[in-house]
């Protein structure tokens, strides 16, 4: 018998992207209300490349807060505000403490923690043209 050793090759994430429609504001939102930490801001012409990240995890994936500059994307992140579908999704280790907390700071949910099977999620606005979803895993 012969037997073969394969070489797993990993992918990570190290990167992703909302688009926002001010990212000044997504900035001040992102770090001020929901806690988390400038990574990198590069100038880039008229916008910059702005990443934050969780303060858990500063050398973690990075959310680049990317500019609205393309009418399709603009068309696209309308859509699925008006459908109520979230951009993205943060999780959290207790979402009644998160949600108390955001509420606290002015952060509009537009759906409050609610069980759905093994998770407990619930959906606030960003301010910049998303609608966020965080869950917590039960």
């Amino acid at each position: 018998m012969h037997f073969y050793t394969t070489k797993v090759h990993s992918m990570k994430i190290t990167v992703t992207s909302v688009a926002v429609n001010d990212q000044r504001k997504a900035l001040k939102f992102y770090t001020e209300k929901l806690g988390f930490q400038l990574k990198r801001d590069v100038p880039l012409g008229e916008h910059s490349w702005l990443t934050v990240v969780s303060n858990e995890e500063p050398d973690g994936v990075e959310l680049l807060l990317e500019p609205l500059g393309f009418d399709p994307a603009k068309v696209y992140q309308k859509a699925l505000y008006d459908a109520g579908i979230p951009a993205t999704v943060f999780s959290v280790t207790d979402i009644q403490k998160e949600y108390e907390r955001l509420s606290k700071l002015g952060v509009q949910f537009t759906m409050a923690p609610q069980q759905m099977g093994t998770v407990k999620i619930a959906v606030f606005d960003d301010t910049c043209g998303n609608k966020i979803q965080i869950a917590q895993t039960l």
